[in-house]
C-alpha cells in the first residue's frame, strides 16, 4: 500500500532540487555569461532610435549563443537578437567551453532527472530497499562535481577569438579583458552550491520520512502522513 508521507524537511528537499535544476538550466541556456565591451552606436542608429539616445550598448556571450544589437532598425524597445553563434557543437568557440558544455549539460541532466523523481518520493520512500533519497543525494553530488569541472574550465576559454571580439585584446586565459561577467554565471555557481546543499540535506529528508512518528502513523493506518 502506498503511503503518502509528507514533511517539513522533504518537502523544502523537493523544492530546492526543482529549483536548482531550473536554475542550471536557464543560465546553461543563456547567453549572458560574458558582458562585452561597451559599443558605441553609429550616427545612422542613432537618428533612427526614438528619443535620439545614444547611450552604448553592451553585447552578450554565452556558451554557445550571444545577444548584440541589430542596426538600422527602427526599434524602440527591442533591438537586440539573441541565439545562438554555433549551429553545432564544433562550431563553439573554444575547446574549453565545449568541455564545459559537456559537463554542465550531464549534471544539469542528472539534476533534472533527480528533480523529477523527488516530486514522487511523497508516494515512493525507497526502491530495492534502498533509499531513494540518499541515491538522489548521491546523484546530486555527482551533478555538482560536473558542474564544478565546468564552471573551472569556462574561464580558460576567455582567450579565444570570439571572447577577444567581444573583450578586447587583453582577454586572455582568465582574464576578463574588457568585459564583465553577467548573471548567468553567478547563476550556475550558486545553483552549484545549492546543489551540494541538496546533496547533504537529502540525509535530513531521509531521517524525517523515517522516523519513530512516521512509523507510529502508518502502523495506525493511516495512508496521508503529514509532519512538521
Amino acid at each position: 500500500m502506498c503511503h503518502v508521507i509528507v514533511t517539513c524537511r522533504s518537502m523544502l528537499w523537493t523544492l530546492l532540487s526543482i529549483v536548482v535544476a531550473f536554475a542550471e538550466l536557464i543560465a546553461f541556456m543563456s547567453a549572458d555569461w560574458l558582458i562585452g565591451k561597451a559599443k558605441p552606436l553609429s550616427s545612422e542608429d542613432v537618428d533612427n532610435r526614438m528619443g535620439g539616445s545614444q547611450e552604448p550598448y553592451h553585447p552578450t556571450l554565452g556558451i554557445y549563443g550571444r545577444c548584440t544589437r541589430i542596426s538600422h532598425m527602427q526599434l524602440s524597445r527591442r533591438d537586440t537578437l539573441c541565439g545562438p553563434y554555433a549551429e553545432n557543437f564544433s562550431e563553439i568557440a573554444s575547446g574549453f567551453w565545449q568541455a564545459t558544455a559537456i559537463f554542465l549539460a550531464m549534471g544539469i541532466m542528472i539534476l533534472c532527472a533527480v528533480a523529477f523523481v523527488s516530486v514522487f518520493t511523497m508516494c515512493v520512500q525507497s526502491i530495492m530497499k534502498k533509499s531513494i533519497f540518499n541515491v538522489c543525494g548521491l546523484l546530486q553530488g555527482i551533478a555538482g562535481l560536473f558542474l564544478i569541472l565546468g564552471l573551472i574550465l569556462y574561464p580558460a576559454g576567455w582567450g579565444c577569438q570570439k571572447a577577444i571580439s567581444y573583450c578586447g585584446h587583453y582577454a586572455s586565459a582568465y582574464k576578463l579583458g574588457d568585459c564583465s561577467l553577467g548573471w548567468a554565471f553567478y547563476t550556475a555557481i550558486g545553483g552549484t552550491v545549492l546543489t551540494f546543499i541538496c546533496a547533504v540535506f537529502s540525509a535530513q529528508a531521509e531521517i524525517a520520512t523515517s522516523s519513530d512518528k512516521v512509523q507510529e502513523e502508518i502502523e495506525e493506518g493511516k495512508n496521508l502522513i503529514c509532519l512538521l
